[in-house]
């Protein structure tokens, strides 16, 4: 999938609304792409190094939102982003979109290299997860939903 956004928000006081709410939107957005789930792989993962930085993102379309997340970075912000806020994005997304998300760094000095790690391995999980198997008739479940 591509992805374009536009936002805006009262980044004068700090970035945590403005963050949040794209989390929450895209979130909600994919959420409802998705629909009842049939045919999507549902899980994703990816290992994805970026310079020094290693991390794993592993994740299940499952309708139960749920985020373990190890990132402590050394800094507090990279140019004007605050890296707490890549906590709440995920927190938010996931919560809308009805993920479990599991994110594990196994490397990284460099806080720029790290987030952008996380974040391109969200994006390449996402995708495995929620491309269309032909193999996959209905919905991954037992329960015949994921809700």
């Amino acid at each position: 999938f591509d992805l374009e956004v536009s936002a805006r928000g009262d980044l004068e006081v700090d970035g945590h609304h403005t963050v949040e709410d794209v989390g929450i939107c895209l979130g909600k957005a994919f959420s409802d792409a998705l629909g009842d789930k049939s045919g999507i792989t549902r899980y994703g993962f990816f290992i994805l190094p970026m310079n020094e930085a290693l991390a794993t993102v592993s994740l299940d379309i499952s309708g139960r939102p749920f985020l373990a997340y190890n990132m402590d970075l050394s800094a507090s912000h990279i140019g004007g982003f605050d890296t707490d806020l890549t906590h709440e994005f995920f927190q938010a997304f996931i919560t809308n979109a009805g993920v479990t998300l599991h994110i594990r760094l196994q490397a990284g000095a460099n806080p720029h290299h790290v987030i952008e790690a996380v974040f391109k391995g969200f994006g390449k999980a996402m995708d495995r997860a929620c491309t269309i198997d032909p193999r996959i008739t209905g919905v991954q479940s037992t329960k015949g939903m994921l809700e």
